[in-house]
C-alpha cells in the first residue's frame, strides 16, 4: 500500500485538539505578521501581532503567545509559517 502526502498531512490535523493555540506567521524580511486561532480556525485576537526579525521581535510574539494561552486556557501551541517569497 502506497503512503499518500495527504495522509502524513491528515493525521497531522487529527492530532491538533481543543487545547491547542494556533499561530499561524507570516515571514518577511524585516517584519513579521501573526495571527492566533484556536483548533478550529476561529479567531481569537481583534487584531494581528506585527514583530520584527530580531531577537525582541520573537520575545515578544512568545509574550503575545503566552498571554493568548493563558486567557483561552490553552496548553499547547502550533506554530506554522510560510515565506512571502519576497
Amino acid at each position: 500500500m502506497k503512503f499518500k502526502q495527504s495522509d502524513g498531512q491528515n493525521q497531522r490535523i487529527e492530532r491538533i485538539t481543543t487545547s491547542h493555540l494556533v499561530v499561524s506567521i507570516d515571514m518577511a524580511k524585516e517584519t513579521q505578521v501573526a495571527q492566533a486561532t484556536n483548533y478550529r480556525g476561529i479567531v481569537l485576537t481583534t487584531q494581528h501581532l506585527s514583530f520584527k526579525n530580531a531577537i525582541q521581535g520573537f520575545e515578544k510574539l512568545q509574550r503575545w503567545m503566552e498571554g493568548l494561552q493563558q486567557k483561552h486556557r490553552l496548553k499547547d501551541i502550533i506554530i506554522g509559517m510560510e515565506p512571502t517569497g519576497h
